[in-house]
């Protein structure tokens, strides 16, 4: 596959954003990305024309660069594909006032990038402080911890970072080269999150390993009447074998997944 993904930089609400894209229709300049992106080959053949556009939303710890299997697959199937780097992110400027930085700002930036680049449709949403440690280590032992079934916790006067041994490898899915795209570019979050509600279809994909399943409060609202609640139209699919990080670590599976979901809502 030759999907290549392009980045640049659009001027949002007084901050200056890295946008990184894939697929047919936009006309924006480009830039060089300052460390090598690698990329699965999960579908041979890119569609003849672009169908719609699909925005990917990043979590913490990470930037754009945790969707890029799906980008380079959504463009294939004929979508184009937006993920951003949250302001302060990645290589998004930070925000100077701290209210720009709430929830409901952090949705206002999103629908001002789709305004910009003249996308009207309402988008569907793709979503999957150490300060003083150094940013490696910790994103290091972030995907070593979280990449497991069991839910690390920390001894009284232990800190959670030092649960993993810096001589423990990382999950085969996950390379070294991987986590020097996340530690050359993350940075500190200073975004707070309010409960949403979502007036679309929702699709959840998550592992059956996944660390935070264990967590009985978390659990029981899956499973519950309350996520019907916030998001009525909804789907959830579990991988078996899936920890937190199903994007990465299972890119074919979930790159077709999302993408069987937007083709039936369309």
């Amino acid at each position: 596959m030759n999907q290549k993904i392009e980045h640049s930089f659009l001027l949002i609400r007084g901050l200056k954003l890295h946008i990184a894209h894939t697929g047919k229709g936009f006309i924006l300049p480009t830039v060089d990305y300052p460390v090598p992106i690698h990329i699965t080959d999960s579908l041979s053949q890119p569609s003849a024309g672009e169908i719609g556009t699909l925005l990917f939303v990043h979590g913490f710890p990470e930037v754009w660069y945790s969707w890029r299997h799906q980008m380079v697959a959504a463009a294939a199937a004929g979508f184009r594909a937006i993920a951003p780097d949250f302001p302060g992110y990645g290589l998004s400027e930070p925000p100077t006032d701290l209210a720009q930085a709430s929830w409901e700002a952090l949705m206002k930036v999103l629908l001002a990038i789709l305004d910009s680049l003249s996308i009207s449709k309402e988008p569907g949403r793709a979503e999957a402080d150490f300060g003083r440690f150094n940013a490696r280590r910790i994103m290091r032992t972030i995907y070593i911890l979280f990449s497991k079934s069991e839910v690390p916790v920390a001894k009284q006067g232990q800190e959670i970072v030092n649960l993993a041994e810096e001589s423990t490898p990382l999950p085969d899915w996950f390379t070294e080269e991987d986590l020097s795209a996340y530690t050359t570019l993350t940075k500190p979050s200073k975004v707070e999150y309010a409960t949403p509600k979502f007036q679309m279809p929702m699709f959840v994909i998550m592992g059956e390993r996944d660390y935070i399943l264990k967590f009985p409060a978390l659990n029981d609202y899956i499973s519950s009447q309350k996520l019907k609640d916030i998001a009525p139209d909804h789907e959830i699919s579990y991988i078996s074998e899936g920890s937190h990080f199903v994007q990465e670590q299972f890119p074919d599976l979930v790159n077709h997944l999302i993408i069987d979901f937007v083709s039936k809502h369309l």
